[in-house]
């Protein structure tokens, strides 16, 4: 998954996180869990400016059963 991240302040950004959301969803697309998984953000980002990073989003295999697959619809991003 690629996020671009655009600090639009008037400040650099230092730190934070990103939090995924994958979800476990049946064929006809019931959503049966959600797997969350953080990551540091990548900072600095300059006030002003623009950084994108691209991250690869797993879940364990056991986690989905057979049938099913993965989704990643939530992100979830916290700056300071």
């Amino acid at each position: 998954m690629t996020l671009t991240f655009v600090n639009s302040g008037g400040r650099a950004v230092g730190s934070g996180t990103v939090t995924f959301g994958a979800h476990v969803v049946d064929a006809l697309g019931t959503d049966w869990a959600t797997r969350k998984s953080t990551v540091p953000l990548p900072t600095p980002i300059a006030a002003g400016t623009r950084k994108a990073r691209t991250w690869t989003v797993c879940v364990d295999a056991w986690r989905v059963p057979l049938g099913m697959h993965i989704e990643t619809r939530d992100v979830a991003v916290r700056w300071e």
